[in-house]
Parts: structure tokens; sequence; C-alpha cells
């Protein structure tokens, strides 16, 4: 007997309808289709049938169902029994027509043909008795299962259908096909990796907007470093800190380094209807915003510009500078640069300014992150609310003996070896499996620790790298980038293309960064060997707990 649920979940107010079921589960032929607590919405009316009986070559039957001690007077009904004592009770046929009804009109709008089929309402009492000759206007006795008659359920169902029921035919078995997919409401979900990755990031971003109360215990403060780990949520704190000093009515610069970044900020700030920073992105764009000129060079970008920015700061009107500047991936920021931000605050000494930043992903190595920017209060987060944990423990090693992940436990690191030579072909090859396992191409980044992959040489040496960042910020495909650009970014899937190091010593934390981008699922491509010398013996452990794998088909 097919049965819908195939197994029921009665609670203790339910007990008269586990009876009715059971009784009937053991007396009905084999064909039967059986449902339980069926719910229809037809318009505005809500109707529920306790047990649904359909019969292939004989019709249907709603049931309802009630428990206690029935009674009727002067044509009254009455429930006694349990806590609620005796009280009035609709009349039970009454609601199993109105339930029956419902459900016909709603049948005939899905299936599109009225039903035909022989149809009653009943009513079961399986804890009262009633005499066969019990008799009540409008009410056969033959449209009552009482206690005596659920021995011989089956047969009292048939002779209520084929007596009593309305319509012209039996129920055939192919219209019954047709009704019962409508009545077990299938939902399948397709078995991949990338199944319920949704929810997982949910909570991620859950986590991530509770470290607003670090805001809220910071607000006096006036100058804080703000360090925390990968994944900690600095980022989103920055926007959310440069949101908080814009409503207060004050002239606020968000500033960060890489173009990537930059473009992700911009994209944060203009959601906001009104109340925005007077700047937002990249520290040299906003120098040359102000008329200075472009150059070439990292002594350019480290000592000339920001000392052409601080001798211009002087002859800006106090309107032009900022109540406060906040900096995200501060570390990234050169010592010169500082001092000439300071000298865009209308007080350089008291003006407000938030650093947030991780020693730890220093990649540049040019100078003392921490010393460039004194007199700033430090302030720690150690949670990692980014990533899940399987990803957060692949990078625990560089995080500090602090970090802390909080997410949900997640799917295995993916680990598939290669040597260094064939990483970039591999690690393309990713892309295709992962889409074929489920993901969708727009949440897959490629990230490649030495030469650029291919797809974002192109983009760089044709000049077009600001469509190319709007191209990732539009979310439309895969992104091939390199984890130097790829600082306080992130997506879904990481595919980590380690394709050699131009300077060892830098290394480990390049693998810091791309391990550390992942939401949902990392996937590390590379030789063991050249793993194990970049990133030590502890990331070396961590990754022989991570899943083998291959993106060829056997």
């Amino acid at each position: 007997m097919q049965c819908i649920p195939p197994d029921p979940d009665f609670d203790d107010g339910q007990l008269a309808e586990k009876s009715v079921w059971d009784s009937l589960k053991a007396d009905l032929p084999e064909d039967v289709v059986l449902a339980h607590s069926v719910q229809v919405r037809h318009g505005r009316a809500e109707h529920e049938i306790d047990i649904l009986v359909l019969w292939p070559g004989v019709g249907l039957a709603a049931i309802e169902v009630k428990g206690g001690q029935i009674t009727n007077d002067h044509g009254q009904w009455f429930q006694s029994g349990g806590k609620d004592g005796k009280h009035k009770l609709r009349d039970p046929l009454a609601q199993s027509q109105s339930s029956a009804h419902a459900f016909k009109n709603w049948l005939a709008d899905q299936i599109g043909t009225p039903l035909t089929s022989r149809f009653i309402y009943m009513a079961a009492f399986p804890y009262s008795v009633m005499s066969p000759d019990w008799v009540k206007s409008g009410s056969p006795r033959a449209l009552f299962l009482a206690q005596e008659d659920l021995g011989n359920a089956a047969e009292k169902i048939r002779q209520a259908i084929e007596t009593e029921g309305g319509g012209t035919v039996p129920l055939a078995a192919s219209f019954l096909e047709r009704i019962v997919p409508r009545l077990e409401g299938g939902l399948d979900q397709a078995e991949t990796s990338a199944t319920g990755y949704e929810e997982d990031e949910d909570k991620q971003d859950h986590l991530t907007e509770r470290q607003s109360v670090l805001l809220s215990a910071t607000r006096s403060l006036r100058r804080i470093r703000f360090t925390g780990g990968a994944g900690s949520g600095k980022t989103w704190l920055a926007v959310e800190k440069a949101r908080e000093l814009c409503r207060s009515g004050k002239r606020v610069g968000l500033f960060c380094y890489n173009k990537g970044l930059g473009m992700h900020l911009i994209n944060q700030v203009g959601r906001w209807r009104s109340a925005k920073p007077a700047f937002t992105g990249e520290f040299h764009e906003y120098v040359q915003s102000l008329g200075i000129p472009s150059g070439e060079g990292q002594d350019y970008f480290d000592v000339e510009m920001p000392r052409m920015l601080k001798e211009l700061a002087s002859t800006l009107r106090r309107e032009e500078k900022f109540d406060a500047v906040i900096v995200d991936e501060a570390q990234d920021f050169a010592p010169g640069w500082w001092d000439a931000l300071r000298s865009c605050l209308k007080d350089p000494d008291a003006s407000e300014i938030y650093a947030f930043m991780d020693d730890r992903q220093d990649v540049y190595k040019r100078w003392d992150s921490a010393a460039a920017i004194p007199g700033l209060i430090p302030i720690h987060i150690d949670d990692n609310l980014r990533n899940t944990k399987k990803i957060a423990e692949t990078f625990k090693s560089f995080a500090g003996e602090r970090f802390t992940p909080r997410g949900s436990t997640g799917l295995a690191v993916r680990r598939v070896e290669c040597s260094e030579g064939e990483a970039l072909d591999v690690a393309s090859d990713c892309i295709d499996a992962l889409i074929d396992d489920g993901w969708a191409n727009n949440q897959i980044a490629l990230l490649t620790t030495n030469s650029r992959h291919p797809i974002h040489r192109d983009f760089f040496e044709s000049g077009k790298i600001d469509e190319y960042w709007r191209e990732f910020h539009a979310n439309e495909r895969e992104f091939y980038g390199h984890v130097l650009g790829f600082k306080g970014l992130e997506r879904s899937v990481v595919i980590l293309c380690v394709n050699g190091f131009r300077d060892m010593e830098r290394a480990a934390e390049r693998l810091y960064v791309g391990l550390s981008r992942a939401r949902t699922l990392l996937v590390v491509v590379g030789d063991s060997g050249q793993l194990r010398e970049a990133g030590g013996n502890e990331l070396d452990l961590a990754l022989s707990r991570s899943l083998k794998w291959s993106p060829y088909k056997d």
C-alpha cells in the first residue's frame, strides 16, 4: 500500500487519527493510496482532510476523525474526554463535506480536468459506539465509522462510496497516477557538492554582522588599529565604520591599496541612500583626483607621491580635508602614505583614524606595518567568520595562536597533486569539473601564486584592468586572478593554483592569502614538496587531511 507520507508522525493529540489510520492500513487492499493530513487551500478558505482514501476501481473518501466520546443532543454534537471536558463540536460530517468539496475544486484546478470519480465524505469516531439504527436527518449512518466498524473498515468505505458518494464513475488507476504527485509534493535537490552552500554563507554573513558590537564598544576611541586574521570580517567592519561616521555628519575618506578591493568598497558604499564618504577607493586614485600627476616605479609611489600630497595638503581648505580616515588592508600602506593622510585631516593630531589590518598578510614586506602607524590603540579580532572550519584549518598555522574558526564545518578541502609546470592547465580543468559538479561558473575564482593565468594576462597586457575588475564585481563568470590582487576579496569556491613563487621568503604570506579567499570550497593544486617548503610542516599536515581529488573522470 502506498502511504503519504510513508510513516506519518502522529503527535499526542492525534491518537484517534493513528487508530483509524492503522485500521485502514491493515484492512484496505494493497492498491489503495492512503494520505494523512491533506492540507487544502482553495481561494481564501483553508481545509484539512484527516485521512484521504484513494481506491482505484472504487473511488475516494475524505474522513474527518474525532477522538474522545462523541455524542449528539438535540442536534448539537459534543466531544468529551481530555483536559477540555465536554464541549460543543462542529458537525463532523459537515466539516468533512467542506474539506472534500474544497479538495475536489482544488484538484480540478491543478489537473485541468473535473473530478468525476465517486467521492464520499465521512466521519470516524474510533473511541465511540454508534447503534446500527442511529438516524439523523442529512447524516446517514453509512457515512460514519464508529469503534465497532473499524474491524471491517474497507467494506464500510466501499459501500459508502458506491451508495452515497457523488460522481459517476469509479476512480481510474490512470487518474489516480495524476493525483498522487500533487499529494506528495515531491521536492528534490540535486546531490552535488554545491548543495546547501548558501546556508553556510548566510551563517557567515550573520556572524560577520554580529561584529558590529566591536564598533559600539569602541565608539569613544578616536584612533584604533583593528588587527585580525583572514576571514575575521575586517572589510565589513571598515565599511560599517564609514557608514557610522558619515551618518554623524563627518567628512570621511575610505581607502585601500588594491584596485579590486577599491571597487568592492565603492560598490558597497554605492548602495547607501545618503551620507556617503567624500572619497572611497585606492589611495593613489585619491592623490590623482587632487591633480598630482601619475608616475612610475616603487620609489615614486612610496616616496615621491606621498611627499607631493603632503605639500598639497597644506594648501587645501579646511572643508576639503577629512574629519576621519579609514584604511582597509592597512598593512599595505607605506609609512609615507600615513604621513600624507594625516596631513589631509582637519586636525592631524586629533582627527579620527581607523586602520583595519592583518600583519600576517603583509605580502610586500617593505616596512614594519604596525610601526608605520604609531599612536593607534590596538583592538584584536581573533574569530574567523568568513570561511568554513575545514578551510580555516588549512591556514590556521599562518593566522596566529589565538585564531578561532567559528563557521560551519563545511566541505573537505580538495587536493590535486601535480607539478609546478602542470599547475595552470590542471587548475583550469578543475573549473570545468566543478561546474559539472553543480557549481556555477560565477562562484569560482582561480588564483595563481606566480605567473598570471593567460586570461588574466590578456586583460593586464591590453590595459583593460578596470574592465577586468568590473567583470569580477559584476559576478557573471569565473574569475582568474593572482593572490596579491585578491586580498580582502572572496568567492564561494577558490582554486589555488600553486605555480611557483618568485621569492620563497614571501611564499608563506602568499599561501596565507590564497588559502583564505574561499568561503565554501577550497581546491589546492600543486606540488606537495613545494607546498611543504613554502608553508611548512603544519600546512603539510593540514593538507594531508584533505580530500585527494582529480578533475578528470575515470
